[in-house]
């Protein structure tokens, strides 16, 4: 892509405050995109990772940050979003789908990115989704992101209008040690992000739920030391 062309290009990037979603921010700026950040309180428990998503806008140079309020733990139905329903602590889930996968949320956030990018008059939008180390969750698989890229380019009237919608998924096939390289090359700082599914309110990690796990998995495999502030075991 040219340069001085996606200089004047905007995304709406959605950023959960994550090491993902940090890395394709980064990413997306690295290509030369005006960035526009959404965040999503969706009344999950680990709240303090919007915080974090504005620090991380702020940190890699987004245009703006928009955070949306959508409650899905008026559902509940997921360990994130239902405090009866306790975050998975004994490692990460080999088969099914973990009791942390929050129904339709990835389709609720990609929905209103949607809706922004309309406004904007953008044409790309940008996910962290991951196919590789994650918990099995069904909406972050590459057929589902095509699907929604469809049904994009079938609902809005910018793309009937010829002005077509592409959604860029960069990590969706890299390992989270490969993750984290390409946003160190990139000056991400993941002292910044929160992953953890039950960070407290000084954000600070459980260091035993899947997030944490595949995180701390990843700084190992990539060979760099892991930032991640972890609340102190118990003697």
């Amino acid at each position: 892509m040219n340069a001085k062309v996606s200089l004047t290009r905007k995304a709406v990037v959605l950023l959960s405050g994550g090491l993902d979603s940090a890395t394709v921010l980064a990413m997306a700026r690295q290509q030369g995109y005006a960035c526009h950040a959404l965040s999503v309180d969706y009344g999950q428990r680990h709240r303090v990772e919007l915080e974090a998503a504005v620090r991380v806008a702020r940190a890699l140079g987004a245009v703006e940050q928009k955070t949306v309020r959508i409650d899905l733990a008026a559902f509940g139905g997921s360990a994130l979003t239902d405090d009866s329903i306790a975050v998975p602590t004994q490692g990460v889930q080999k088969d099914g789908i973990p009791v942390t996968y929050v129904p339709a949320r990835n389709t609720i956030m990609l929905a209103l990115a949607l809706a922004w990018a309309e406004v904007l008059e953008a044409q790309d939008l940008f996910f962290g989704a991951n196919a590789v180390d994650y918990s099995g969750y069904p909406d972050c698989r590459p057929e589902y992101m095509r699907a929604f890229e469809r049904m994009a380019n079938l609902a809005t009237k910018a793309a009937v209008e010829g002005h077509r919608l592409i959604l860029h998924t960069p990590i969706i096939a890299m390992s989270k040690a490969v993750i984290i390289g390409e946003g160190l090359n990139l000056g991400v700082d993941y002292s910044l992000t929160v992953s953890c599914y039950q960070a407290d309110a000084k954000a600070r990690a459980c260091g035993v739920c899947d997030a944490c796990r595949l995180r701390r998995a990843g700084f190992e495999a990539a060979g760099v030391p892991d930032p991640t502030r972890y609340v102190p075991r118990r003697a």
